[in-house]
């Protein structure tokens, strides 16, 4: 039996659009000529995740507790992998964690946010960047699956993370998250 998390939500076109309060983020994504002008020669990644990266949980969608939550993303990259440290600040404690994204396409083990061990295998869609995380599921026998799809938008300085639940793809209950670039 699988479970299954799916992520949707980054077109290909920069609309320029910004999410109002209580209504979906914009869905587009930056062109790979917007990403951000990030310093330092990387390869040729469609997108350029570096930098830091807060979470604005009044731009996101369908958050539930996680509009409690302080988050920051310290993003690094090479043409191989992103990384991707993140401080969460949640009832008054502090949590790190790492994810690594192979950006070859290989599976490798990552932590989710609720400490739960993970397979995740990554791939570049055009300008977004799809990781699928597999991982035991709570009933024997099960796996969850999540597919996390990851966009830049507004000339690079908004990264996008949305995510919909497998057999109910309508795009208004997606979790929507929203980080703003660090200047």
């Amino acid at each position: 039996m699988l479970l299954a998390l799916v992520v949707t939500g980054c077109s290909d076109s920069d609309t320029g659009e910004s999410a109002a309060a209580n209504s979906l983020p914009s869905q587009a994504c930056a062109t790979p000529e917007a990403n951000g002008g990030a310093a330092g020669d990387i390869g040729n990644p469609p997108i350029d995740f570096r930098g830091i990266w807060i979470l604005n949980t009044d731009r996101g969608a369908n958050l539930g507790m996680m509009n409690a939550v302080k988050e920051t993303i310290v993003a690094s990259q090479t043409v191989d992998r992103a990384t991707f440290e993140m401080t969460d600040v949640f009832a008054g404690m502090t949590t790190n964690r790492t994810v690594v994204y192979d950006l070859s396409g290989a599976t490798v083990p990552n932590e989710a946010a609720m400490g739960a061990g993970s397979e995740t295998t990554t791939r570049w869609e055009g300008n977004k960047l799809v990781t699928i995380w597999v991982a035991e599921g709570a009933i024997a026998n099960t796996k969850n699956e999540r597919t996390e799809t990851r966009c830049l938008v507004d000339g690079g300085n908004t990264l996008n993370i949305t995510m919909t639940r497998a057999g109910n793809p309508d795009v208004e209950e997606a979790i929507w998250f929203v980080y703003e670039k660090s200047k």
